[in-house]
């Protein structure tokens, strides 16, 4: 999720800073600078966003702050998140607060489960189809690395399909605490005893049943599985 350029914490300069820091965001939105890269330095940004050094220098400070940039001595600024909540989130993931994360989930996925079921298209059926196709093989597989990306994916186009831009952006916001309850429930191995079925979920989805795809969609967050 992106917030507003006022949701980020702006020094009292005023209009250009905030402006810079949406120029800023828009580049790394956009992926000019990917996660993991570094940003230009300090007179280059100067230069191709014609605004001062200490405009610059601000703009940088409240994006590190906010966790999308890090400034690494001796070696320059790098991206680390493409968004605000998402580092936040990370910090507050602990193995004592899972209980909270899968109350999340729940909260998001039974809801974007029931949207789904009344707003699917023809193209949302073909993509659930394929993201539930590609969970059975990462299943097979027997790599939980593996099958935790391909069961998170697979609940992402669930969420695409309940076409709530705002769901959306919340849920990817969430995605690396929701892995790992994932990641968490299977362990070390794959084992029969955690598999869960999520056919059901896509065929009351297909048949745009809202209160049964609610219902699969809460299931899957009890027991031990959790996937």
């Amino acid at each position: 999720m992106t917030p507003a350029v006022d949701s980020v914490a702006v020094p009292p300069r005023g209009h250009r800073v905030r402006q810079t820091i949406e120029q800023l965001r828009e580049r790394i939105l956009g992926g000019e600078w990917p996660v993991g890269g570094r940003i230009p330095t300090e007179p280059q940004l100067v230069a191709a966003l014609g605004v001062g050094r200490n405009t610059v220098r601000e703009a940088v400070r409240a994006l590190v702050h906010a966790g999308v940039l890090e400034c690494r001595q001796g070696s320059g600024t790098y991206v680390v998140s493409t968004d605000e909540l998402a580092p936040v989130v990370a910090r507050r993931l602990t193995d004592d607060r899972m209980a909270e994360v899968i109350e999340v989930r729940r909260a998001f996925e039974v809801e974007a489960a029931r949207l789904a079921a009344l707003r699917r298209t023809p193209a949302d059926l073909s993509a659930l189809d394929g993201a539930l196709a590609a969970r059975e093989a990462a299943w097979r597989s027997g790599r939980v690395d593996e099958f935790v990306e391909a069961d998170a994916a697979l609940h992402t186009v669930v969420v695409a399909a309940a076409h709530n831009a705002m769901l959306a952006e919340l849920y990817a916001s969430v995605g690396a605490a929701l892995r790992s309850t994932v990641a968490q429930a299977m362990g070390t191995a794959l084992t029969p005893e955690r598999y869960v079925d999520h056919g059901r979920l896509v065929e009351a989805i297909r048949a745009g049943d809202p209160q049964w795809a609610a219902i699969e969609a809460g299931a899957f967050l009890e027991g031990p599985s959790r996937a």
